[in-house]
């Protein structure tokens, strides 16, 4: 599915970072190795690498990763880029100074896996930054999200509170924001915002 969405020239969601992740990047430490989770075509990842971050970007879809390898080389940046099934993929200990979610929605049973390899990948003071569709875009204006059958797909500040307990929560706000991120996530849109740290 993936594939055949980002094999058309035009970038799916844009090229510009989402508006969440360039108000907050700057707690990741900085010139920090950052881990961009189910990256697509790179914008915040070849963002981060503006701002001086190692960035490791991974997707299912190899697809995808090209495009975001372009646009890195477009901007005169350099991102890693892997293709990783976040089902398998080992985050590492204490590898990561950031790791980046942005729009990423997976079943409860996966993002709960995801979500337990967090805080040991994280080095201490290492920062982990999401932005996620809430259960209330169904019933918004808004174009983004997954659909609305995929009712375990969409996240909630209780879950996320629940499932990274163990960092230490500096926002953590459900909110209602205008999205404009290419033509798949654009108007008022129900979104999650979280940001913890490890101590």
């Amino acid at each position: 599915m993936w594939d055949q969405r980002y094999s058309e020239a035009e970038y799916v969601f844009g090229t510009e970072p989402n508006d969440f992740l360039k108000e907050v990047f700057q707690r990741i430490p900085s010139g920090g190795r950052v881990l961009c989770l189910a990256e697509g075509e790179g914008r915040n990842a070849v963002f981060l690498a503006e701002q001086g971050y190692e960035v490791t970007a991974i997707d299912l879809s190899e697809v995808g990763l090209k495009k975001a390898l372009k646009l890195a080389s477009d901007k005169g940046v350099h991102i890693t880029t892997q293709v990783a099934d976040l089902a398998e993929y080992d985050f590492g200990n204490q590898q990561w100074d950031g790791i980046v979610s942005i729009s990423v929605h997976l079943p409860d049973t996966l993002r709960q896996q995801v979500h337990a390899q967090i805080e040991p990948a994280l080095k201490h003071g290492g920062v982990f930054i999401l932005e996620a569709y809430t259960y209330e875009q169904t019933k918004m204006a808004g174009i983004g999200g997954p659909d609305a059958s995929q009712k375990d797909r969409f996240m909630s500040l209780a879950k996320l509170q629940m499932e990274l307990a163990v960092l230490h929560e500096v926002i953590g706000i459900e909110k209602h924001r205008s999205l404009s991120e290419g033509k798949r996530h654009k108007g008022l849109s129900a979104v999650v915002q979280f940001v913890g740290y490890k101590e």
